[in-house]
């Protein structure tokens, strides 16, 4: 079935049905593809006129092989679900590839003024024999002009829009679900959205504006400054995105002054906003900017920042209901270096398992001022044990009278297995699945009825602010700290922990 064009059409719009593409899901149309994208590169390359390939709707199989892009070429369905390309195979491929390492991209050859939209990206039936973070749905490096639109990507084996490099670009509208299939959660890769920075030295300006990454295996949205890039690039904006679900919901590893405002992230598994040398180049974001954010319901820490050796502000957010601290400053791979003038201020912080602000990495010219912060410690259980009742995602044992959320945050221990505590009701414990976008807690699914559980013990100390590292020149003033609730679980306002101190702080 021909649908019209839902562009204006020209003789620079080719119907791909008339050029060889069947669209019937068994046909592999990569070879049509393909040669279809050559040639109108070359045309492109000869009168510097863009074309754009329209496909009507239909499944497309795209087998075995990647599509190498070309300058000028755009890609167009009818409709995510009703245009859907098929992706099959052993090796690692994509939809569509341009990159520095198999196709010599580079500042000096990008790919120049492409569209991708209105199409779907399947997956799921790309299977390589050990994880290969290429198997993406884009493959993509060094690009110009390059517009990413209403797409909906799952199931890849990598990571699902995984873009380097983007100069005077925009993704807008991006759905991506259950990417990374492959990837163990410490692999590279496996993102919703990854992008790779650095190629165009101090400026990258691009939007990722509106886009939704849901139960991905290691993040939502990422900007990972790569390793052989000398320049954190700045001018990326994160605007209005939805990451829940994922190991980490946005991450900045490696940006200069990045922009993540009004987004929504919520129930990830790890952290809800990471900042962290854990990327590739070893070096974490700086100078950045969150704000006007929900934070909410994550695994371990609302807002985790460190080895960040620059600046940084959280600001105007929510942060809320995560499992362990709502802002966590902390620095990895033995990085004796403190974080500089980093702001908190602002924020609504509320109801984390353990404190509302936690200094565990040292701190220097740190401004906490002006949050409202409350009713923090929610894990005031004690240690508990007993037989269980498990579904895929829950435990209940009717003889428990645990106070509501008292084990958020836990890792609970059944038949060999562990899960971590979302949260908890009377009598019953709601988990975390083992990884993101699984539908069991335990990997091997739910242990028999009346297996025994064990639950740790709840911190001691359930802070306000805690500091438990060396903090210099600090203001922590103007924070309005207390505890409303009937039963009080944030037992301490202003806690100063073994190992930490403050020097010539203004505190009030």
């Amino acid at each position: 079935m021909n649908m019209p064009l839902p562009i204006d059409p020209s003789h620079d719009a080719c119907n791909a049905r008339e050029h060889g593409l069947v669209g019937n899901g068994t046909t592999n149309d990569q070879p049509a593809l393909a040669a279809l994208v050559e040639k109108l590169g070359r045309d492109f390359a000869q009168d510097g006129r863009p074309r754009v390939i329209y496909c009507p709707p239909g499944e497309y199989l795209i087998a075995d092989q990647s599509t190498v892009w070309k300058s000028g070429v755009s890609l167009i369905g009818a409709a995510p679900g009703a245009t859907r390309f098929v992706l099959s195979g052993s090796d690692a491929m994509s939809l569509a590839r341009f990159t520095e390492e198999m196709d010599g991209a580079s500042a000096q050859y990008p790919l120049v003024d492409c569209t991708f939209k209105l199409f779907e990206i399947d997956g799921s039936r790309v299977q390589t024999a050990e994880y290969n973070p290429r198997a993406k749905g884009l493959d993509l490096q060094y690009l110009l002009r390059c517009m990413i639109r209403d797409l909906y990507i799952h199931d890849t084996a990598a990571t699902g829009l995984g873009c380097d490099h983007l100069q005077d670009s925009t993704i807008q509208g991006v759905v991506a679900q259950r990417c990374g299939r492959q990837n163990d959660g410490k692999q590279p890769g496996g993102a919703g959205i990854g992008i790779g920075i650095g190629g165009w030295g101090s400026i990258e300006r691009l939007d990722i504006i509106d886009c939704i990454a849901v139960g991905n295996m290691r993040h939502g949205i990422f900007v990972e400054l790569q390793q052989s890039k000398p320049i954190r690039p700045r001018a990326i904006k994160i605007l209005g995105c939805h990451c829940i679900g994922n190991r980490y919901g946005i991450s900045d590893w490696g940006a200069e002054g990045l922009v993540v405002t009004t987004c929504l992230i919520c129930e990830n598994h790890e952290v809800g906003f990471d900042v962290s040398a854990e990327g590739t180049s070893q070096k974490a974001g700086r100078g950045g900017l969150i704000a006007d954010c929900l934070i909410d319901g994550n695994g371990r820490d609302g807002v985790s920042i460190g080895n960040t050796h620059g600046t940084y502000v959280v600001r105007s957010c929510r942060i809320s209901h995560n499992g362990r601290h709502g802002y966590y400053e902390h620095n990895i791979k033995g990085d004796p270096q403190p974080g500089r003038e980093i702001a908190i201020e602002s924020n609504e912080i509320w109801k984390n398992g353990v404190d509302g602000i936690h200094v565990g990495a040292p701190m220097v010219d740190a401004s906490i001022v002006g949050n409202r912060i409350r009713n923090n410690g929610r894990r005031r259980a004690p240690a508990a044990k007993g037989e269980g009742i498990y579904t895929e995602v829950t435990l209940k044992d009717e003889r428990a009278h645990w106070p509501r959320d008292g084990h958020k945050g836990k890792t609970v221990l059944a038949a060999g297995m562990q899960a971590l505590v979302a949260s908890n009701s009377e009598n019953e414990l709601f988990l975390f699945p083992h990884k993101p976008g699984a539908k069991l807690a335990g990997e091997k699914g739910p242990p028999p009825p009346v297996t025994l559980y064990i639950l740790e013990d709840a911190p001691p100390v359930r802070a306000g602010i805690c500091i438990a590292s060396r903090v210099e020149g600090a203001w922590i003033r103007s924070n309005r700290i207390w505890d409303n609730q009937e039963h009080r679980s944030q037992n301490e306002e202003l806690h100063i922990a073994d190992g930490g101190e403050c020097r010539d702080c203004k505190i009030d």
